[in-house]
């Protein structure tokens, strides 16, 4: 039986298991799911049809699902490919679509008035699609280009190559995107009658969530849906996987700087007895920073730089893996050290105090996953095409509920046996330059070098040609400081709309420009800064290029555009307000800031967004798309002595107006002190303190970085303390904003109604330990370890280290000021962490807010 504590888990999920939920078959075989939510005025149409890459037949490893994923938004007998992107726009959603091994969903997000019309398009898209022989030729090149990405990502390259080994004859082995050579030889014809075979009433699920009318809608999906005949389904062959009787290993030595590595073991499939049992071993061994493995192999043996467990297992059969990243001398001793722990573990067992935590994570994740009526309809999904029961959330609970530690033990020893074991890792080769290195130390990216223009534009180039990837960030020094009163969120209004028409070409233009070459190019907007992303393969930079400047130089700003692009805004701002942790952290802001602009993020509130006009956008674009305020990076595999020319040509048409000047603050932070209290209609209460922090290149910055670590992470005496040993908490943890002029410090938390006393007393308890000075060396080292492996893994791409080096040069700091980083987090000091307790962290300076149902 479960324990009281587990019991009253499970009972915060037994009102998603009493939502009513209409299936209903039509007559030409369609099934249909209709669940109502009166939570928002949203809903959430998808498409879910019966076939994913396993289902190829004699075309297995040709991508053909993915391919006719990409193919569906095209055109129709009806439509214009355009015109489905079009109307959804006009409509307020959101389309797109994903395919796995097992199914391909296609789905729109939109207000809940327009059902009708998703419906529409959807049924038209999937049924009537008429795959163009050209757009199949464009979107041939498309994929060509995704896969060779694909390949250049080390994760995916270790992911593609341990399912390649442990799999010899189930399809899972085959990449769902396909393999090139196969893929190139698809033509129009093997793809249209795959189409035609598959894609039939009888091998569709259509799912609607949100708040609709049962009656109005189901009479939507049978007038659009229900017309078309069922036709002949033929049965896929899927093999079974023979047992594995010996163990597999694949280790590859490539051009990358870190290894990394997958154990993985065969298991049964989703609907097997073992499957929850299993997912709870998955969260015992290596969920999350205080697992058995994260603490055993990281914190105590620091032979690797992060570790994780779970058990993927969505068909008949499945893997149990246990990743990790590690430097390359230390791999063997990484992987002997998991075995001897899964050894000791398989002898010793499991308590039930590591089961009741890895219960409760299972109970907060299918919590989280129905937090949106996407979700909720995702979830109905996978329920009735993968496992093809509705009621199976409550089945799995159910078996969750009697897992005893006993039954994690049987589980290991029966699944994570050493002669089925599959070893892969992708390693640094010998002979790349990190191997002669000095003294042992590892290869860093080269310097950025900075041009200044004669009008103040700032170029920041980073050549690296260890992949063939280019990126280009440009960024202006912006946010709500720059901001109209009254009209917070023109930053990112303004972002998105830069990405959008020019005098030139239409948005649907730009996209289509940038994206058939495989690239991106994207909105930047945050507290301080705005700008847009373009990243593409080498020989495309000059379309990066173009989509840059005319984006900069020539933005149309057209108001059909901006009509759809603020609706989407708000609409987001509504999404947000729906989720009660989101909403009590804007709320806290609100009353930390008060008048400051900082009140509200870069998106604004709904009122700023709402009273936003053309004219307000050209305006804030003039102030701040001068020389001065400009920077661009750029990073990647380029020849800086051909692409210069071509960047100068570019940013010396800004013009050399002065920079707009950071304000000076009006007022003393915080706005209001006091302890506040807010209702809202939700089952959870979110507890939050806030109090001055740090603002941007702060001498004591680098402490508040420290001090946030060490009151976040699921290995933190925060977190230890108020969720692991009293239970109190779902999550706890600390955050920023950090300003150009101001900054805030807050605790946060979700708890249970009635609870939220005593999660604050413990805040303030480890507020007052901190602060005395009782911080462990232990903790301090531990901390310190973490902040810079996280710097190092979050420079690894181009893109983030062009943010980086932009960023540093907006805020006047040096362009290579990474290369300090470690040396000032290391430099904190137990004494300076209590000081930095002690100045920010006062009881007059606090505001504090409770929100509950």
């Amino acid at each position: 039986m479960p324990t009281s504590a587990a019991a009253a888990d499970f009972r915060l999920l037994e009102p998603f298991w009493r939502e009513p939920v209409e299936r209903t078959v039509l007559p030409n075989g369609l099934t249909l799911l209709l669940k109502p939510d009166r939570s928002a005025a949203l809903a959430s149409v998808q498409v879910w049809v019966k076939t994913g890459s396993i289902h190829e037949g004699e075309q297995l490893g040709a991508g053909l699902s993915h391919y006719l994923e990409h193919m569906l938004f095209k055109g129709t007998e009806r439509r214009a490919g355009r015109d489905l992107s079009a109307t959804v726009q006009a409509h307020g959603g959101y389309i797109n679509a994903y395919t796995t091994f097992d199914r391909t969903v296609y789905y729109i997000d939109l207000p809940s008035e327009h059902t009708a019309v998703a419906i529409d398009l959807l049924a038209d898209a999937v049924l009537n699609s008429t795959l163009p022989a050209d757009e199949c030729a464009k979107e041939k090149e498309v994929i060509l280009r995704e896969i060779a990405m694909t390949k250049d990502d080390p994760d995916n390259r270790v992911w593609e190559t341990l399912f390649a080994a442990a799999f010899r004859e189930h399809p899972y082995r085959q990449p769902i995107i396909g393999h090139r050579d196969v893929f190139s030889a698809v033509t129009r014809e093997d793809l249209w009658r795959y189409y035609r075979t598959r894609y039939v009433p009888n091998n569709l699920v259509v799912i609607v969530v949100g708040d609709i009318d049962i009656a109005a809608t189901r009479a939507a999906v049978e007038q659009h849906f229900g017309a078309a005949p069922r036709a002949r389904l033929a049965p896929v062959l899927v093999p079974t996987e023979p047992l594995q009787l010996g163990t597999r290993s694949e280790h590859r030595f490539e051009d990358v700087e870190i290894t990394r590595a997958v154990l993985a073991w065969p298991v049964p499939g989703l609907t097997h007895e073992d499957a929850p049992v299993l997912d709870l071993l998955a969260g015992v061994l290596g969920g999350g920073d205080s697992s058995l493995l994260w603490q055993a192999i990281r914190e105590q043996a620091k032979l690797v730089h992060s570790i994780d467990a779970s058990s993927w297992n969505p068909g008949s059969s499945g893997l149990f893996c246990v990743s990790f990243t590690a430097d390359p001398e230390k791999r063997l001793a990484a992987i002997t050290a998991i075995e001897r722990a899964l050894a000791r573990y398989a002898q010793r067992g499991f308590t039930a105090a590591q089961l009741k935590k890895a219960v409760r994570q299972l109970v907060v994740s299918e919590i989280n996953t129905r937090k949106t009526m996407s979700g909720q309809a995702s979830r109905l999904g996978a329920a009735e095409v993968v496992v093809g029961d509705l009621d199976h959330s409550r089945t799995y609970f159910q078996q969750l509920s009697q897992a005893t530690p006993r039954d994690l033990q049987r589980a290991l020893i029966r699944y994570l046996v050493p002669s089925r074991l599959t070893s892969i890792s992708l390693n640094p080769t010998a002979a790349a330059p990190k191997a002669s290195a000095g003294a042992g130390e590892p290869e860093t990216p080269p310097d950025f070098t900075e041009v200044k223009l004669p009008n103040g534009a700032r170029l920041l180039l980073q050549p690296d040609r260890r992949l063939p990837n280019l990126h280009l960030r440009l960024l202006m020094q912006a946010g709500p400081l720059f901001e109209p009163a009254g009209k917070r969120g023109a930053t990112a209004l303004l972002a998105t709309m830069l990405t959008k028409d020019t005098r030139m070409r239409s948005a649907a233009d730009v996209a289509e420009f940038i994206e058939s070459v495989g690239g991106a190019f994207h909105a930047v907007a945050g507290n301080n800064s705005a700008g847009l992303a373009a990243e593409v393969l080498p020989p495309d930079v000059d379309r990066a290029l173009s989509v840059l400047g005319q984006a900069m130089l020539a933005p149309a700003f057209k108001r059909a555009t901006l009509a759809l692009e603020r609706d989407a805004q708000i609409a987001s701002l509504q999404q947000d307000d729906d989720d009660v942790v989101t909403l009590a952290r804007k709320r806290l802001r609100e009353r930390f800031f008060g008048e400051h602009p900082l009140a509200f993020d870069s998106h604004g509130n709904q009122a700023g967004v709402k009273a936003l006009t053309r004219s307000d956008l050209i305006a804030l674009h003039a102030q701040l798309a001068v020389g001065p305020n400009v920077v661009l990076a750029v990073a990647g595999d380029f020849e800086p002595r051909k692409l210069l020319p071509k960047l100068k040509a570019f940013l010396t048409r800004l013009p050399r107006r002065a920079a707009p000047v950071i304000p000076g603050l009006s007022a003393s932070l915080p706005a209001m002190t006091g302890e506040f209290i807010e209702q809202q209609p939700r089952e959870q209460a979110v507890v939050l303190q806030a109090f001055p922090g740090p603002r941007a290149n702060a001498e004591d910055f680098y402490v508040g970085e420290m001090a946030d670590e060490l009151f976040s992470g699921m290995a933190s005496r925060l977190f230890e303390r108020v969720r692991e040993e009293k239970g109190l908490a779902y999550f706890v943890r600390s955050a920023r904003v950090t300003g150009l002029n101001a900054g805030m410090f807050y605790f946060f938390a979700g708890t249970q109604p009635g609870k939220e006393a005593e999660v604050l007393a413990e805040i303030d308890a480890e507020i007052a330990r901190v602060a005395a000075g009782e911080v462990e060396p232990a903790e301090l080292a531990r901390c310190q370890a973490r902040l810079k492996a996280a710097r190092r893994q979050g420079l690894q791409t181009n893109g983030a280290r062009a943010m980086q080096a932009a960023l540093n040069a907006l805020q006047g700091q040096p362009i290579n000021d990474w290369k300090n980083y470690d040396g000032r987090i290391d430099a904190v000091a137990i004494a300076d962490l209590a000081a930095f307790a002690a100045r920010y962290f006062r009881r007059e300076l606090r505001t504090q807010l409770v929100v509950r149902p």
